[in-house]
């Protein structure tokens, strides 16, 4: 009977034993893989650049990682969603991108390596006034940083909220504004978004979804637990499951990414954000911004849920531009940017490379 604990004892000794072993194990694959994914996107040639960096945006560190085959193609600041929705871990995407512009990916206030500098206490100093002011300052840097006179900007989802104000203030930084997953008015646009995911849950016997938006009910929102759970659904809903496990393949084997940056990653989009920022978010209506001096493109998923593309048609119409144009990527909801990259990279080039 004595013998039974220490054979228990040893036995626990080899679980932890196998446990380390399949860890170590798991973790020297993932480096294998970020060497390959870093060989396979890396910058060469004697004009290329590539720099990540720390610069004081707003009174904080803020990340900034630049990339490019040439410094002569022109500089395209990518505004991430979210809040807090980093893309740097989604840099290999972008490599096809790499070729023709200099790629610049900056993790705002309360995301990815900047909120990494700041902790979680930053959340309190999100808004989008002071969020589009930290946006104006990253393209200031650019400016002089990479000696260009302007730079094109692109938004996504709560970046084109960051986006628009950013291109109202300072039109004399940027060459171009390009939406995608653009929010136009989104008190309207949440209504239309529940109404079409409960259809379309309905029509696909899909209970579980069902159960989730009729136990959330209809908006607005009132706090953030309905609001984590509403986009849940809307994640379920506008992702291709293929695409998925690739992006999240891609996540995970990013070069450069530790893994404590993918947690912050994780925690930026979904803890880190208060009632306060997203309410904003939940109230934005940009319908009022509708006169630009700067050429407008908007590069929308003919399928997006959550940024319905009826209404940005509707303001598409409205706004007075040095020159604007519309596309619908069909079969392509809200992530179109991630999706349909080829496409979206293609419709690009034709409109802001010249």
């Amino acid at each position: 009977m004595k013998s039974f604990p220490r054979i228990g004892l040893r036995v626990l000794l080899v679980l932890v034993a196998l446990a380390i072993l399949a860890a170590g194990a798991a973790l020297s694959y993932r480096a294998w893989r970020q060497h390959l994914v870093a060989e396979a996107t890396a910058i060469r040639g004697p004009d290329g650049i590539d720099e990540g960096m720390y610069v004081k945006i707003g009174g904080i560190d803020q990340w900034v990682q630049i990339r490019g085959w040439s410094r002569a193609n022109p500089v395209i600041l990518c505004l991430h969603g979210g809040p807090g929705g980093t893309w740097l871990a989604l840099t290999p995407l972008f490599a096809a991108w790499e070729k023709h512009f200099t790629v610049v990916m900056w993790d705002q206030r309360g995301a990815g390596k900047t909120l990494e500098t700041t902790g979680p206490r930053i959340a309190s100093t999100m808004s989008v006034e002071r969020m589009a002011q930290d946006g104006i300052e990253v393209a200031e840097f650019l400016r002089g940083h990479l000696h260009k006179e302007k730079v094109v900007l692109l938004g996504h989802s709560w970046g084109s909220i960051l986006g628009v104000n950013m291109v109202r203030k300072r039109p004399d930084l940027f060459s171009a504004y390009v939406g995608t997953g653009q929010v136009v008015d989104m008190p309207r646009g949440i209504s239309v978004a529940y109404t079409q995911l409960l259809n379309e849950a309905r029509a696909s016997h899909d209970g579980r979804s069902v159960a989730e938006l009729t136990a959330i009910g209809a908006p607005p929102f009132a706090n953030m637990e309905q609001v984590r759970r509403f986009f849940g659904v809307v994640d379920w809903y506008e992702s291709d499951g293929r695409a998925l496990a690739f992006m999240r393949d891609m996540v995970l084997y990013s070069p450069g990414l530790s893994l404590y940056d993918l947690h912050e990653r994780q925690l930026g989009f979904t803890r880190v954000p208060t009632w306060s920022v997203y309410n904003e978010m939940l109230s934005a209506d940009l319908r009022s911004v509708n006169d630009f001096q700067v050429p407008v493109y908007f590069i929308q998923g003919a399928n997006d849920d959550l940024t319905p593309a009826s209404l940005v048609q509707e303001y598409f119409a409205r706004i007075q531009a040095p020159h604007k144009e519309l596309v619908l990527l069909p079969g392509v909801g809200h992530f179109a940017v991630w999706v349909a990259n080829d496409r979206f990279l293609r419709e690009l080039l034709r409109m802001v490379s010249g």
